[in-house]
């Protein structure tokens, strides 16, 4: 399973990415609108999107449209460490949003929330980290 994270904080980001990858997924790690917006357009296709919602330079919702037209069969997992959008709102703003966490959640619930909604992870990982 291919999962694109976008997060500005470097260390957090890594550390998502290093769990992911131990559960065989191959990771892609972008720190903000532009890159992930580039890895959104490559030919390999992207299972699940880990999104802050507060990205540091550009807009989480433009990169969530993004992937609702580039690569619509990608499932958003929106990450933020503020009250914004508690409501639930997201879900009716990003067609592809399938789960809103807090930063802080525990890694073993963000995989598990990955592979549920990536559609599981691979038996035998081979997977690799990819930072831009």
């Amino acid at each position: 399973m291919r999962v694109l994270i976008v997060e500005a904080n470097d260390e957090l980001g890594a550390i998502w990415a290093r769990h992911l990858a131990r559960q065989g997924c191959e990771v892609v790690l972008v720190h903000d609108q532009d890159n992930a917006i580039e890895a959104l357009r490559g030919d390999t296709p992207v299972q699940v999107i880990v999104l802050n919602i507060m990205l540091e330079q550009g807009s989480a919702l433009a990169v969530a449209d993004y992937a609702s037209y580039r690569q619509p069969e990608a499932r958003i997992i929106f990450v933020t460490d503020t009250n914004f959008f508690s409501d639930g709102s997201i879900f009716s703003i990003a067609a592809n949003a399938c789960a809103y966490l807090r930063t802080e959640t525990k890694l073993d619930d963000l995989s598990a929330m990955v592979e549920h909604y990536g559609g599981g992870f691979d038996p035998e990982p081979e997977a690799e980290t990819l930072q831009h």
